[in-house]
């Protein structure tokens, strides 16, 4: 059982700082694959995925240096991140791709066969 002196702060600087460094790792491939073939759901992607990341280290900023409660940062947080999978839902359906566009490719980003 844990000790009810277990401090929460590290634990949570630690999965923000978790959540930072691999929410910009998936950030940064989804944009150079929308930069790379410039289909919208990969737009989408690249901002859903950025909007979850930010709203995770922006609730952790608030509390742990700006002083705010708890309940109020993980508030910010929560709407980043209902926002982030808004646009992630967003991209599962969006339609056309660079490569559909001019008549060379159908299939739906992301579907592979």
């Amino acid at each position: 059982m844990l000790d009810a002196t277990f401090d929460t702060t590290l634990v949570l600087a630690l999965t923000k700082a978790a959540t930072l460094v691999f929410g910009t790792l998936l950030t940064y491939l989804s944009w150079r694959a929308y930069r790379r073939t410039g289909a919208p759901a990969l737009r989408a992607l690249t901002v859903g995925i950025g909007l979850v990341a930010a709203g995770a280290v922006a609730g952790g900023i608030l509390h742990q240096f700006l002083d705010i409660r708890l309940v109020a940062a993980a508030g910010v947080q929560s709407v980043f991140t209902a926002t982030g999978f808004a646009v992630l839902t967003y991209s599962l359906y969006a339609e056309g791709t660079s490569e559909s566009q001019s008549g060379t490719s159908q299939e739906p980003v992301g579907r592979g066969g």
